[in-house]
């Protein structure tokens, strides 16, 4: 859970108690940048980046810590390190370079420029689309859409400030306007927009304009997001919110009573720590 100055991370440990930890995020994240629009969207992807890594090799070093079996609390750097590079590349591949390839090799029978683009957009979020459904169906997934689902569903509790309870927390729905997932397929939405007007050229400089221009497009992405989430009740902020609140019918399951304390101890250490 991400707070104002610090971020917090819940693990449920082997002998079934809670065990939770923070660390202070970087100025860089919550400083004048964080007011600057369009910019302000780059640095919250980048943030989201490395609160990931951070938050996976802090939950980890939790469990391992929480037991007493293992001897060591701290996992390699150069593996952590290692892992996201290889998750970098995996996903520019698949969600970058693979549709550009897929639609080079149609593009002799398409004519028009904006058609080409435009099918290669629709490659791009048929891919997101099916690799989000796909790895649904994994048991490990499923427990994480499952947290996701909790982590959701104490936020809407918290910022309808009722007391987080278990009780409180299952009276709403797992979808929230200003998850990581909206944000994702808002990106996707509209690179579809933003590229389908760069006109086709060298097959190389097609897929460097795409790597160049995905901080503008998330820049953008961000500040829709922002929009949405602030102005809920307008018309227009629901047809924005709209697709990003479906696609969390994939990414979020209905979670246990278990996992929901797990979430609330998180967002309790967040808001403990933000004001100490």
């Amino acid at each position: 859970i991400r707070g104002r100055k610090h971020f917090s991370v819940a693990v449920r440990a082997m002998d079934n108690s809670i065990v939770t930890a923070s660390e202070p995020l970087n100025p860089l994240f919550t400083g004048y940048i964080r007011s600057i629009p369009v910019i302000r969207g780059i640095f919250v992807l980048l943030e989201a980046l490395i609160l990931g890594v951070k938050s996976l090799n802090l939950s980890a070093q939790l469990a391992i810590q929480s037991d007493t079996n293992s001897p060591d609390s701290k996992l390699s750097g150069w593996l952590l390190g290692g892992t996201v590079a290889i998750s970098l590349s995996l996903g520019i591949g698949m969600f970058f370079v693979l549709p550009l390839v897929l639609v080079h090799l149609i593009d002799p029978w398409i004519t028009s420029d904006l058609l080409s683009n435009t099918i290669e957009g629709l490659i791009r979020l048929i891919i997101l689309l099916a690799y989000i459904w796909g790895i649904g169906f994994i048991r490990d997934i499923k427990r994480v859409f499952a947290y996701h689902g909790a982590e959701h569903m104490t936020v809407h509790a918290h910022e309808a400030s009722l007391p987080l309870t278990t009780e409180n927390v299952r009276r709403f729905q797992t979808p929230h306007p200003r998850c990581g997932t909206a944000f994702l397929l808002t990106v996707v939405l509209v690179s579809i927009v933003v590229f389908a007007f760069l006109g086709r050229p060298d097959f190389e400089w097609r897929i460097a304009s795409r790597l160049l221009l995905i901080p503008v497009v998330a820049g953008v992405s961000y500040e829709l997001i922002r929009f949405s989430g602030t102005h809920y009740n307008w018309r227009i902020s629901k047809l924005i919110s709209g697709p990003g609140l479906l696609l969390q019918r994939l990414t979020t399951r209905q979670p246990d009573d278990l996992q929901i304390e797990v979430a609330i101890a998180a967002l309790n250490k967040a808001i403990d720590v933000d004001v100490s």
